[in-house]
């Protein structure tokens, strides 16, 4: 360390510097911290800051103010990477730049099962299971789930369900599934979808398709025809889906695409994904607690906390100068990564459209900085989610006791109402005034569509209800393999005054209440709200239409208490319709006399 009072003394002070992992802290005035880094060699990055023709405006401007700095060796770099983690929390210094939703990236995951799942996940890695990613964005992921329950048909539902079931489930029934929770396919020919899709996710989807084709000639030539068949729509399946649905390099090559663009006093760094030659979509990101930046320091800061958690590409394609990156790329990865800058028309094709929608980034955000997007954050920050819910779909039910039951689907898109994707649903074939039933029912319909890929999947659902209808919808969830989708159940307050509702989650946690004035609870009550209206208008629509051809009002001895008995036991009308009198005679204050009026009535 050297007396703040003199002028710092770069080259005694880097004699002192250890070549050890560790962090260091840059001193400004008054003790300040203006920066905090870690490194693996100490000496090394820390005299990087020191040469005369530094390649960012800010960091000249930050080297200019230091009166000393200090380093703290340590025994590992993931030691260095904790204390730097911790210091940067406790200390807020102005010069770093922090993305702070980078670690949030799903993968898709192939358990270690003898008949492995398929599913999405976030978070650590489980011994014994294989990851495929990162993906820029959940959208991603499930979209290549779908495309691989359209070709492989590999369970995606979790092992408590797989291991006590005694009949397939709906995947089965739309194929998308094998069933081999059943034992209508053996572990061999389920290993061999499983190896498959591995190879498929691998990027090596041409050479899936060629043993495909392969095994639909093999089974023709042996009269199989069957299997020829089955073989044949999974390549159809492969080659419409990957045209339909990605921009294809016609390489399998892994490439990552970082296009940091700087406009209107915001710093975007967009990163795009190639694995196998298919793009998979990008995903903006914005630098925090770091004021405003350049496109430059915002690349580094990126590629630096983007990398040191998650696998490095074959190939790096960036729009920033490329000497400070190759500096950085020495200091955190020992994996050999070739830099490079858009040269035939693919890259830069690639690097154009990253370009174009980190701008579309920068304008979205600057429009959305308002009402809507305050509520989205505090949503994301009260529900501990990982990202933004820029879709959630709200379920309610309606019904008089138990007649004519209406079940709806609200959406809210970026923090407003969709009513073009509003759907409502008749719900039949349960016990009249059985919410839980009528809960599951509906959720079965909306998400069997959206696990076969029929459909968009939501970041978050909402449940007017309490712990009973979450189960119910948790349940159905899992079936169908979309148990990873956020949910929270809206149960209403004592005498359901707005602003005393409690959030109920399907993991266990404690029951939330949000204050009245919170703005979570305010978007969480509009779309709860919107839900229920559009449940009661589409119920009472369907019980005045029924109640048209109604003849109980007009049976002798039916008033409003036996007519409320009837509809409640049968569920309806349909069901007093389909009753026979001995059935109509079991209902509290119907004869036998007054059972064959009723009966007879329908006729």
């Amino acid at each position: 360390m050297t007396d703040s009072a003199a002028p710092f003394d770069t080259k005694a002070f880097l004699k002192t510097v250890p070549e050890e992992p560790g962090v260091y802290r840059m001193i400004g005035a008054e003790g300040r911290v203006l920066y905090v880094g870690k490194a693996k060699n100490l000496k090394r990055r820390v005299s990087s800051y020191f040469l005369r023709n530094q390649p960012s405006p800010r960091i000249t401007l930050m080297v200019a103010q230091i009166l000393r700095v200090d380093v703290t060796p340590t025994r590992s770099e993931a030691e260095a990477l904790i204390l730097e983690n911790n210091l940067i929390k406790s200390l807020a210094p102005r010069y770093n730049i922090l993305f702070r939703d980078d670690k949030s990236y799903p993968y898709i995951e192939l358990s270690g099962d003898d008949f492995p799942r398929l599913a999405y996940h976030r978070g650590a890695f489980t011994k014994g299971a294989r990851y495929f990613g990162p993906f820029p964005n959940a959208w991603a992921v499930r979209e290549s789930i779908h495309l691989l329950q359209k070709t492989f048909q590999l369970r995606t539902c979790e092992n408590s369900v797989f291991q006590n079931r005694s009949r397939p489930c709906l995947l089965h029934q739309i194929k998308r599934c094998t069933a081999p929770c059943v034992g209508l396919i053996d572990n061999g020919a389920y290993a061999e979808d499983v190896t498959l899709a591995a190879r498929f996710l691998d990027g090596r989807a041409s050479e899936v398709i060629d043993d495909l084709t392969a095994r639909m000639h093999a089974a023709a030539e042996r009269l199989a025809f069957e299997e020829a068949a089955a073989c044949r729509d999974q390549v159809r399946v492969l080659q419409t889906v990957l045209q339909r649905q990605y921009a294809d390099s016609r390489k399998d090559e892994d490439v990552d695409i970082i296009a940091a663009v700087e406009q209107d006093g915001l710093t975007c760094v967009n990163i795009a994904m190639v694995r196998g030659g298919r793009h998979l979509g990008d995903r903006p990101q914005f630098p925090s607690a770091a004021g405003s930046c350049s496109a430059v320091d915002g690349a580094l800061a990126f590629i630096e906390q983007h990398y040191r958690d998650h696998g490095m590409p074959a190939r790096l394609l960036l729009n920033v100068p490329l000497d400070p990156v190759k500096a950085l790329m020495a200091e955190i990865s020992d994996t050999p990564c070739s830099l490079i800058a858009p040269r035939h028309a693919a890259e830069k094709a690639w690097m154009e459209m990253a370009e174009n929608n980190a701008r579309l980034a920068i304008l979205a955000r600057a429009r959305d900085t308002g009402r809507s997007e305050a509520r989205l954050e505090a949503l994301r920050e009260a529900l501990d989610l990982p990202e933004v819910p820029r879709r959630i779909e709200c379920f309610d039910i309606s019904h008089t006791m138990g007649e004519a039951t209406v079940a709806s689907c609200v959406v809210c898109v970026d923090g407003a109402m969709k009513n073009s994707e509003y759907r409502r649903y008749n719900i039949a074939g349960i016990t009249g005034g059985d919410d839980f039933a009528a809960m599951r029912q509906v959720l079965e319909r909306r998400y069997g569509k959206v696990a076969a890929g029929e459909g968009v999947c939501p970041d978050l659902i909402l449940i007017d209800g309490g712990k009973g209808q979450v189960s119910s919808a948790l349940a159905v969830l899992t079936e169908v393999g979309l148990e990873s989708i956020a949910m929270v159940g809206v149960a209403k307050g004592e005498e359901r005054k707005p602003g005393l509702e409690t959030l109920i989650f399907p993991d266990g946690r404690l029951p939330l209440n949000l204050g009245t004035d919170h703005a979570a609870l305010h978007l969480i009550q509009e779309v709860r709200d919107e839900a229920h209206r559009f449940a009661i208008t589409g119920h009472r629509a369907r019980r005045a239409k029924t109640r048209v051809g109604s003849r109980l009002e007009d049976i002798p001895g039916v008033g409003a208490t036996r007519r409320r008995n009837l509809l409640a036991t049968f569920g309806g009308l349909d069901g007093v319709r389909a009753a026979t009198v001995e059935d109509l005679c079991r209902v509290d204050g119907v004869s036998r006399k007054l059972a064959e009026a009723i009966y007879s009535s329908f006729r």
